[in-house]
Protein backbone atom coordinates (compact mmCIF):
# COMPACT_ATOMS: atom_id res chain seq x y z
CA UNK A 1 0.00 0.00 0.00
CA UNK A 2 2.77 2.18 0.95
CA UNK A 3 4.28 1.99 -2.45
CA UNK A 4 0.65 3.86 -3.84
CA UNK A 5 1.66 7.23 -2.10
CA UNK A 6 3.61 9.73 -3.29
CA UNK A 7 4.62 11.35 -0.06
CA UNK A 8 2.85 11.78 3.38
CA UNK A 9 1.15 15.13 4.03
CA UNK A 10 0.69 14.84 7.84
CA UNK A 11 2.01 12.21 10.06
CA UNK A 12 0.13 10.66 12.86
CA UNK A 13 2.18 12.60 15.57
CA UNK A 14 0.95 15.85 12.89
CA UNK A 15 -2.47 14.93 13.52
CA UNK A 16 -2.85 14.30 17.11
CA UNK A 17 -0.94 17.38 17.90
CA UNK A 18 -3.57 19.57 15.68
CA UNK A 19 -6.45 16.87 16.62
CA UNK A 20 -5.28 17.87 20.71
CA UNK A 21 -5.40 21.68 19.98
CA UNK A 22 -8.89 21.43 17.94
CA UNK A 23 -10.42 19.13 21.01
CA UNK A 24 -8.95 22.48 23.27
CA UNK A 25 -11.13 24.52 21.40
CA UNK A 26 -14.18 22.79 21.40
CA UNK A 27 -14.17 22.28 24.84
CA UNK A 28 -13.96 25.89 25.86
CA UNK A 29 -16.54 27.22 23.23
CA UNK A 30 -19.25 24.48 24.07
CA UNK A 31 -18.58 24.18 27.84
CA UNK A 32 -22.16 23.65 29.50
CA UNK A 33 -24.15 22.92 26.51
CA UNK A 34 -26.18 19.93 25.35
CA UNK A 35 -23.16 18.69 22.15
CA UNK A 36 -23.86 16.27 20.01
CA UNK A 37 -20.98 15.22 18.21
CA UNK A 38 -22.13 13.46 14.76
CA UNK A 39 -19.71 11.94 12.53
CA UNK A 40 -20.19 11.43 9.31
CA UNK A 41 -19.34 7.69 7.93
CA UNK A 42 -17.03 6.36 6.55
CA UNK A 43 -13.99 8.53 6.53
CA UNK A 44 -14.69 10.78 9.67
CA UNK A 45 -14.49 8.06 11.60
CA UNK A 46 -11.05 7.78 12.95
CA UNK A 47 -10.82 11.18 13.48
CA UNK A 48 -13.97 11.47 15.53
CA UNK A 49 -12.74 8.80 17.79
CA UNK A 50 -9.39 10.42 18.52
CA UNK A 51 -11.38 14.36 18.68
CA UNK A 52 -13.69 13.02 21.31
CA UNK A 53 -10.55 12.02 23.75
CA UNK A 54 -9.64 15.41 23.66
CA UNK A 55 -12.97 16.97 24.28
CA UNK A 56 -12.85 17.15 28.12
CA UNK A 57 -16.92 17.93 28.57
CA UNK A 58 -19.74 15.19 28.51
CA UNK A 59 -21.09 14.73 24.82
CA UNK A 60 -23.28 12.32 23.18
CA UNK A 61 -22.40 11.15 19.34
CA UNK A 62 -24.14 9.90 16.60
CA UNK A 63 -23.37 9.01 12.96
CA UNK A 64 -25.11 9.84 9.58
CA UNK A 65 -23.64 7.98 5.92
CA UNK A 66 -24.34 10.87 3.31
CA UNK A 67 -23.22 10.00 -0.07
CA UNK A 68 -21.76 11.87 -3.29
CA UNK A 69 -19.24 10.13 -4.84
CA UNK A 70 -20.10 6.79 -5.20
CA UNK A 71 -16.96 5.04 -6.40
CA UNK A 72 -15.84 7.90 -8.29
CA UNK A 73 -12.83 10.62 -7.44
CA UNK A 74 -14.95 13.79 -8.13
CA UNK A 75 -18.57 14.43 -6.22
CA UNK A 76 -21.54 13.57 -8.54
CA UNK A 77 -23.45 16.61 -7.31
CA UNK A 78 -26.28 14.64 -5.76
CA UNK A 79 -26.15 13.90 -2.47
CA UNK A 80 -27.87 10.76 -0.68
CA UNK A 81 -28.43 10.16 3.29
CA UNK A 82 -27.73 6.61 3.40
CA UNK A 83 -27.76 6.44 7.16
CA UNK A 84 -30.03 8.91 9.47
CA UNK A 85 -29.48 9.93 12.73
CA UNK A 86 -30.76 7.81 15.37
CA UNK A 87 -32.18 10.34 17.54
CA UNK A 88 -34.13 13.74 17.94
CA UNK A 89 -31.48 16.93 17.75
CA UNK A 90 -34.64 19.03 18.83
CA UNK A 91 -31.96 22.08 20.67
CA UNK A 92 -29.11 20.30 21.04
CA UNK A 93 -25.61 21.66 19.64
CA UNK A 94 -24.85 19.71 16.98
CA UNK A 95 -20.92 19.43 16.07
CA UNK A 96 -20.55 18.09 12.49
CA UNK A 97 -17.13 16.41 12.60
CA UNK A 98 -16.18 15.61 8.61
CA UNK A 99 -13.02 13.81 7.09
CA UNK A 100 -12.26 16.06 4.33
CA UNK A 101 -14.48 19.55 2.50
CA UNK A 102 -14.41 19.33 -0.80
CA UNK A 103 -17.14 20.50 -3.38
CA UNK A 104 -18.90 21.81 -0.30
CA UNK A 105 -22.10 20.18 -2.05
CA UNK A 106 -22.05 17.70 0.55
CA UNK A 107 -22.09 19.85 3.69
CA UNK A 108 -24.00 22.34 2.70
CA UNK A 109 -26.40 19.59 1.85
CA UNK A 110 -26.31 18.34 5.50
CA UNK A 111 -26.37 21.72 6.95
CA UNK A 112 -29.40 22.79 5.82
CA UNK A 113 -31.19 19.40 6.42
CA UNK A 114 -29.79 18.85 9.96
CA UNK A 115 -30.88 22.77 10.32
CA UNK A 116 -34.76 22.07 9.19
CA UNK A 117 -34.77 19.76 12.37
CA UNK A 118 -34.21 22.52 14.69
CA UNK A 119 -31.67 22.12 16.66
CA UNK A 120 -29.76 24.64 18.87
CA UNK A 121 -27.12 24.98 16.52
CA UNK A 122 -25.56 23.45 13.80
CA UNK A 123 -21.55 23.83 13.38
CA UNK A 124 -18.90 21.82 11.53
CA UNK A 125 -14.82 20.76 12.55
CA UNK A 126 -13.12 19.05 9.81
CA UNK A 127 -9.80 17.46 9.92
CA UNK A 128 -8.83 18.86 6.29
CA UNK A 129 -9.84 21.29 4.32
CA UNK A 130 -9.55 21.33 0.26
CA UNK A 131 -10.91 25.12 -0.38
CA UNK A 132 -10.10 25.03 -4.05
CA UNK A 133 -12.25 22.56 -5.17
CA UNK A 134 -15.23 24.14 -3.57
CA UNK A 135 -18.28 24.65 -5.60
CA UNK A 136 -20.56 26.25 -3.15
CA UNK A 137 -19.32 28.63 -0.16
CA UNK A 138 -19.11 26.74 3.47
CA UNK A 139 -16.64 27.02 5.87
CA UNK A 140 -15.82 24.98 8.23
CA UNK A 141 -16.04 26.57 12.00
CA UNK A 142 -12.61 24.46 12.90
CA UNK A 143 -10.45 23.28 11.02
CA UNK A 144 -7.44 21.33 11.18
CA UNK A 145 -5.74 21.61 8.18
CA UNK A 146 -6.05 23.34 4.93
CA UNK A 147 -4.11 21.30 1.63
CA UNK A 148 -4.16 21.36 -1.87
CA UNK A 149 -6.19 19.82 -4.64
CA UNK A 150 -4.15 16.79 -4.20
CA UNK A 151 -5.66 13.26 -4.10
CA UNK A 152 -5.39 12.24 0.08
CA UNK A 153 -5.81 9.06 1.63
CA UNK A 154 -5.24 7.32 4.80
CA UNK A 155 -6.83 7.96 8.47
CA UNK A 156 -10.08 7.31 7.50
CA UNK A 157 -9.84 8.58 3.99
CA UNK A 158 -10.32 5.94 0.72
CA UNK A 159 -9.54 5.41 -3.12
CA UNK A 160 -12.18 3.18 -3.48
CA UNK A 161 -12.54 1.80 0.34
CA UNK A 162 -9.43 1.09 0.11
CA UNK A 163 -6.12 3.24 2.26
CA UNK A 164 -8.30 3.75 5.30
CA UNK A 165 -6.50 1.97 7.43
CA UNK A 166 -3.00 4.22 6.88
CA UNK A 167 -1.93 6.51 10.05
CA UNK A 168 -1.46 9.23 8.11
CA UNK A 169 -2.43 11.66 5.58
CA UNK A 170 -0.90 10.59 2.42
CA UNK A 171 -0.93 12.30 -1.29
CA UNK A 172 -2.28 8.99 -3.63
CA UNK A 173 -0.02 8.44 -7.08
CA UNK A 174 -2.19 9.92 -9.77
CA UNK A 175 -1.55 6.21 -11.92
CA UNK A 176 -2.92 4.37 -8.79
CA UNK A 177 -6.96 6.33 -9.35
CA UNK A 178 -6.02 7.11 -13.27
CA UNK A 179 -5.47 3.16 -13.72
CA UNK A 180 -9.00 2.73 -11.81
CA UNK A 181 -11.04 4.37 -14.60
CA UNK A 182 -9.70 2.45 -17.43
Amino acid sequence: MEEQISRILFSREELLKRIDELGAEITRDYKGKNLLILAILKGAVPFMADLIQHIKMPLAYDFMAVSSYGASTHSSGVVRIMKDLERSVDGVDILIVEDIIDTGLTLKYLKENLSARNPKSVKVVTLLDKPDRRKVEVKPDYNGFTIPDEFVVGYGLDFNEQFRNLPYIGILKPEVYENANE
